[in-house]
């Protein structure tokens, strides 16, 4: 569905000198810096997939949506969505694919939400069933009937960004890029706009490209993720093959029997350090996992012992800066 190749954008913007003398030297000669907020971007995405699309801020994961949604041109490369050149902006990709920007607006501010899905009907030229139709399965998937009629600037930000959900698919995309959809919204919001998306994806297979810096937006709905950083692709791949050092880490957790353990005790393999609840927490290999814990038992009397994951939030860090 989405095919890219060496996909790179450069701007050129002017740097300035301070101060006056500064701006007269900029009339006669300009000095000019160029950015590469996409740098050779490669990768394939098949119909119905759910893809996360990480990245540092800078790293280029809104550069590269808005070249597949035609809103800028490539310097150089290419990119094929769902069979049609984004460049070319024709009609008929118009009506394939949505775009949501966490961050803009596409409602009209002082109109009830339900008059702006109307305008959206008569854009996309909408038959009236298939419209109404549309519309009511997204009202109830999302639970926001009773808001329709509300003015769109005394929405909360959760109601908000709802019905800009369902504007993006009145006219039943196939491709969704949702450029960070729950930016700002409280856990109960992030919580349903993750189920309405798993459950929209799920039943219509839309093909979904999904980029947020909320790591549980991406390990609730991902079984894949892209990560770029500094505008090149660094990762391509499922969440559990992440090739990062904190990746084939495992963190052991207990918590000493009357809150006391050996100060200066350290593992064999691994490091060490006090948890905010009075628990340890040791970082350790996976490969070590059952050395360190024979080695806690034998130091002291422990009320409880756990193995976890790393957080995939660190893993993701990890994989920055060794890149």
């Amino acid at each position: 569905m989405i095919e890219v190749e060496h996909l790179t954008r450069a701007f050129r913007t002017y740097k300035k000198q301070p101060g006056f003398w500064g701006g007269v030297r900029g009339l006669v000669r300009r000095e000019f810096e160029e950015v590469v907020a996409a740098n050779d971007i490669s990768f394939t995405i098949a119909e119905g997939e759910l893809v996360g699309f990480l990245g540092p801020n800078g790293a280029g994961k809104t550069t590269t949506l808005k070249m597949l949604a035609g809103l800028i041109f490539p310097t150089s490369g290419r990119a094929r969505v769902g069979g049609y050149d984004p460049t070319e902006r024709r009609n008929e990709y118009r009506r394939l694919f949505a775009l949501v920007l966490g961050q803009k607006n596409q409602l009209w501010w002082d109109l009830p939400a339900h008059e702006s899905f109307h305008l959206l009907r008569h854009i996309y030229a909408l038959p009236k069933n298939q419209f109404q139709e549309t519309l009511d399965e997204l009202v109830t998937l999302l639970d926001v009937g009773s808001k329709l009629g509300v003015m769109v600037r005394e929405l909360s930000l959760g109601e908000r960004m709802k019905m800009e959900l369902i504007a993006a698919l009145l006219h039943r995309p196939r491709v969704l890029f949702l450029d960070e959809p729950t930016i700002g919204l409280d856990v109960v919001s992030q919580r349903a706009v993750r189920r309405f998306l798993a459950d929209y994806n799920r039943r219509h297979k839309v093909t979904i490209l999904l980029t947020s810096h909320y790591m549980a937006d991406i390990k609730a709905l991902c079984d894949r993720v892209i990560v770029i950083h500094k505008g090149r692709k660094i990762h391509d791949g499922a969440i559990d093959t992440l090739n990062a050092v904190e990746s084939r880490q495992r963190i052991i957790r207990f918590r000493p029997a009357e809150g006391r353990w050996p100060a200066t005790w350290q593992p064999s393999v691994g490091t060490i350090a006090p948890a905010d609840d009075g628990a340890m927490l040791i970082h350790t290999p996976s490969a070590s996992v059952v050395p360190v814990f024979q080695e806690i038992l034998a130091t002291g009397a422990v009320e409880d012992l756990t193995i976890q994951e790393v957080p995939l939030e660190d893993i993701i860090a990890d994989l920055f800066s060794r890149s």
